[in-house]
């Protein structure tokens, strides 16, 4: 028996979506597919297969090396990958391969691309069991274990980023970057003045690119809800309509992908860095609404009644994501950058808060009775975020807050100045933190846990010894903070 067959990893569903895709690929005349999936980081890494690879691969999979996880966001080794490790003695030691296998669900045609093909993978071991560091596995179980609860959560997206010009794309000698360095950022030029919140002038300003990448969204049948002119100048924010489980996250590297590749091929450089190391810039934050729905009556578990802000399933599920938020927080802001943007005033969470409908809380409630929208929006979490890791934080951390009644405590009249607990302020808290909680140990895996402090904590080292490149920007964003992340996220 094949690979996919043998282990049976495609259910019923997955398994008449091949047929399909084949029938289209012919169809419409597609010569490549790129078979991706997300790393780490939320990052897409993908190869190219003909249309007679993928037959292959939709049988026995496709073999690919794992040397993607093993390094940081400067291509960096965390660790010798031919040494003694965190691997070693593992299925992982030696850089062996993976098996990507295609989940046909996910079939795109990227229209931006001629004849290209697009599909996620999940990723798994040579002998068939799930490969311990895929974060769409982690998701696919956080999900599972929701359901067997009794639950469904319904997310929403809302992204904010930046599209910038490229002035100089800086492919010189010795721009390139190497193992440990990450390459010369392209010089860039903003394509709006700001601060211009919601003013259509600028807005209109940036409608040729914007629309290019508008298009192409639609094209690919996400679900485009808005797009809008953000506080800052060349700050854009793009929303969705409501999605549940892994179709969230499928949506949101999809999206991050497609944005970055459209404005590339346009001359723009888009980034979802959270505070990019140019003047007069603003940070951008990701918020994600979030509901539970009864799995079989659909229903919203979040609607109030009168003289409830939430109900109390809400109000049990705000308590979890509290109790653990800081724990968490290397999964909702996981960059170094992420963290400037936690301050007083500024729109974006520093504390453990809670409010009726006010954004200087990390939740921020959003209900009232009868209404089938009701929700929360945690404020928490910085654009480049790995989607499947940050919602299933969420909802291991809100199952926690049911299962044991959790209370948030009293809402905040004023979240900036409330007497409760500050949220951490750089990476290496968060990791501390991370370090602490059996919640997401059990949740992770041990093996995963290891190995994300071990390399998160390299990333940490090599800006804290990065001293020629602390050089300030804006806001104190550093020199090293723009090269490490600006381009590549």
């Amino acid at each position: 028996m094949k690979f996919i067959a043998k282990h049976k990893l495609w259910s019923e569903e997955q398994k008449a979506a091949a047929e399909d895709v084949l029938k289209r690929i012919e169809a419409e005349g597609i010569e490549i597919i790129r078979l991706a999936w997300a790393d780490q980081y939320g990052l897409v890494r993908s190869k190219g297969l003909s249309v007679d690879a993928l037959r292959s691969a939709f049988a026995s999979g496709s073999e690919c090396t794992v040397a993607p996880f093993l390094v940081d966001t400067g291509a960096s080794f965390f660790q010798n990958p031919f040494g003694k490790n965190i691997f070693t003695g593992t299925d992982l030691d030696g850089v062996a391969n993976m098996v990507t296998v295609p989940d046909p669900t996910t079939f795109k045609i990227l229209p931006w691309a001629e004849k290209t093909g697009w599909l996620l993978s999940d990723l798994y071991l040579r002998d068939g069991r799930p490969f311990p560091l895929c974060p769409r596995n982690f998701l696919r179980a956080a999900v599972a274990k929701l359901a067997d609860a009794g639950y469904t959560l319904n997310a929403g997206l809302e992204v904010e980023f930046y599209l910038t010009r490229i002035v100089d794309p800086s492919l010189e000698p010795g721009t390139l970057g190497g193992i440990g360095v990450q390459s010369t950022p392209p010089v860039v030029r903003v394509i709006g003045k700001g601060y211009s919140l919601l003013l259509e002038s600028q807005f209109d300003e940036a409608d040729g690119i914007l629309s290019e990448i508008r298009r192409n969204l639609l094209k690919l049948g996400l679900p485009l809800r808005s797009v809008e002119n953000e506080f800052a100048p060349s700050q854009y924010e793009i929303t969705f309509d409501v999605m549940s489980g892994i179709e969230f996250a499928d949506t949101m590297i999809l999206f991050r992908n497609a944005v970055k590749q459209i404005a590339r091929r346009h001359g723009y450089l888009a980034s979802f860095m959270c505070w990019p190391g140019i003047p007069d810039l603003f940070p951008s934050g990701w918020h994600l609404h979030q509901s539970l729905a009864d799995k079989a009556k659909g229903e919203n578990l979040f609607i109030p009644e009168e003289g409830q802000a939430i109900s109390e399933i809400g109000k049990a599920w705000a308590g979890g994501i509290l109790a653990h938020a800081k724990a968490a927080s290397s999964f909702t802001t996981p960059t170094i950058n992420g963290y400037r943007r936690r301050r007083p005033n500024s729109l974006a969470p520093d504390r453990l808060s809670w409010a009726v409908d006010n954004r200087a809380a990390m939740l921020r409630v959003i209900t009232n009775p009868g209404d089938s929208a009701s929700r929360i929006e945690n404020r928490v979490g910085e654009p480049a975020a790995n989607p499947y890791l940050y919602l299933a934080s969420q909802i291991h951390a809100g199952l926690d807050g049911i299962s044991r009644k959790l209370d948030p405590g009293a809402m905040q009249e004023n979240p900036y100045s409330a007497d409760v607990e500050v949220l951490p302020t750089n990476l290496s808290a968060a990791l501390d933190a991370f370090e602490q909680s059996q919640l997401y140990k059990e949740a992770f895996g041990e093996i995963f846990a290891e190995y994300w402090l071990a390399l998160r904590r390299h990333e940490w080292g090599r800006f804290a010894a990065a001293e020629d490149e602390t050089e300030t920007y804006s806001h104190g964003v550093t020199a090293w903070e723009h090269r490490e992340y600006f381009e590549l996220l």
